[in-house]
């Protein structure tokens, strides 16, 4: 639902998710805006961590660094309740009903020191029906924490993992 269209609707009958479509994109960059034509279909936060393993960098033999392994989080609706799970690779959201979908990312911003990006995704088309039917959409908001440790790696540590806490929104969205 676009703005002019939650405009419209009495004050009375305002709706979180008319509220959440027009906010959610409001103070986000371009780059990870969702196109139009889309509604918010799930929001929920995830809660967990990234792993990192200290590697060669590429087109080095000298040089370390961390390297992002994979995710793994809780994802919760707004009352705290689990409905899902974020793992990878590949990135794959998964709702509580066995419905899930993996994408390709589009877009990332910067959110913050300290904090892992903006992202948009675009999403595959769902397996199994359920939470995760009609997807197409994910973004990857209000983030705390996740990037890569900023010490530690050297060529004595290589094969290190490392696990860093992270904390996120992320908003699906689907086609009008």
């Amino acid at each position: 639902m676009n703005a002019k269209n939650c405009l419209r609707l009495a004050t009375s009958t305002l709706t979180l998710a008319c509220v959440t479509s027009v906010f959610a994109q409001a103070d986000l960059p371009d780059s990870i805006k969702v196109p139009d034509g889309h509604k918010v279909s799930m929001q929920t936060t995830g809660v967990g961590e990234i792993t990192y393993e200290c590697k060669a960098k590429a087109n080095s033999a000298t040089e370390t660094e961390w390297v992002f392994v994979g995710p793994k989080a809780v994802l919760n609706d707004r009352s705290g309740k689990q409905v899902g799970s974020y793992f990878g690779p590949p990135a794959t959201w998964e709702a509580k009903d066995g419905s899930k979908v993996t994408g390709t990312q589009l877009a990332v911003a910067p959110s913050g020191a300290g904090n892992l990006p903006y992202q948009l995704v675009k999403a595959n088309p769902a397996e199994g029906k359920g939470a995760m039917t009609g997807v197409t959409y994910i973004q990857r908001v209000a983030l705390k924490g996740g990037v890569a440790p900023s010490s530690g790696c050297t060529q004595a540590s290589k094969g290190a993992k490392e696990v860093v806490k992270y904390q996120a929104d992320y908003i699906f969205w689907a086609s009008n």
